[in-house]
């Protein structure tokens, strides 16, 4: 993970505003491989820090560098496609690191679904996290539906504003089978965001194209809406530098509407290979692909 802010560090961490913390509680570690910034703030400067950046990386054993001009790199990455990389100290063995980066594997015919997603199925109740002024609780929405969300690396805010509609929410393994998940009575089936290649999380495609069948509301974000593009027929491609950032414009096709939205994905549907009664809905504006 390479961040083009000149600073990083500067509020500190805490395990309250990470988005995967069954993965902390299961693993104690972060996913990511390895961390290159420009500058590491000498000091945490939030009163909800409960620690470093620094520190926190090395309690899941990951590797970080700072001193990196990371804008420079993020040019290279933009111009070149996203690659292969490493942190290392042996500069004097530039050769051999190479070597080890040129045998890792790459992105595409990746499935990283199965490091992040849940071991077992559970309940999710947790609604959004409201600072009040006058101290008054706002109520959380009764029970109107069912969603069962399947894990495929999930960010556990889709999870709380999914319980702030009223939604009762599941949480299952990406692994579950359309059988198990149509048993639990759901009204609707949430596939969620996550890591690597679409096509290579074979088990999902398949059990989303039952799930399709049945005739009940299928929605997906990122991953699981390459995951249910693949099961309604189209292919997926790997984009040549991904969607990463805050700003990116998305046409709403349907009502002619500009939208600014974060991205965080590497691979998109090919609406040329769009089945007849699929349609695009949402076009990103920087390089018109399907969004």
């Amino acid at each position: 993970v390479v961040m083009t802010a000149t600073q990083i560090g500067n509020v500190g961490v805490n395990r309250e505003d990470c988005e995967s913390t069954r993965l902390l509680d299961a693993k104690g570690k972060l996913s990511c491989a390895g961390f290159a910034i420009r500058e590491l703030s000498p000091l945490e400067a939030s009163w909800r820090s409960e620690g470093s950046l620094d520190a926190m990386l090395a309690t899941s054993s990951i590797p970080g560098i700072d001193g990196i001009d990371t804008r420079a790199l993020t040019r290279v990455l933009r111009d070149q496609g996203a690659m292969r990389g490493a942190i290392t100290p042996h500069v004097s063995e530039l050769a051999a690191v190479i070597k080890r980066v040129q045998a890792a594997p790459v992105m595409d015919g990746l499935d990283l679904v199965p490091r992040v997603t849940c071991a077992e199925r559970f309940e999710w109740t947790e609604p959004s996290w409201r600072a009040l002024d006058d101290g008054r609780a706002i109520p959380t929405p009764p029970i109107a539906h069912h969603v069962v969300a399947y894990d495929f690396g999930i960010k556990e805010n889709i999870l709380r504003q999914l319980r702030d509609i009223g939604c009762r929410v599941t949480v299952v393994p990406a692994t579950t089978s359309a059988k198990d998940a149509l048993a639990l009575g759901a009204d609707g089936f949430f596939l969620s965001n996550g890591p690597g290649d679409p096509a290579t999380v074979t088990y999902g495609v398949q059990a989303v194209k039952e799930l399709c069948a049945s005739g009940k509301p299928v929605f997906g974000i990122c991953l699981g809406h390459q995951i249910l593009g693949l099961a309604l027929g189209a292919t997926t491609r790997k984009l040549s530098f991904g969607h990463h950032g805050g700003n990116h414009p998305v046409l709403d096709k349907t009502t002619g509407k500009v939208e600014i939205t974060s991205q965080n994905h590497g691979f998109v549907v090919d609406p040329e290979t769009l089945p007849s009664g699929v349609h695009v809905t949402h076009e990103n504006l920087f390089d018109h692909s399907n969004e």
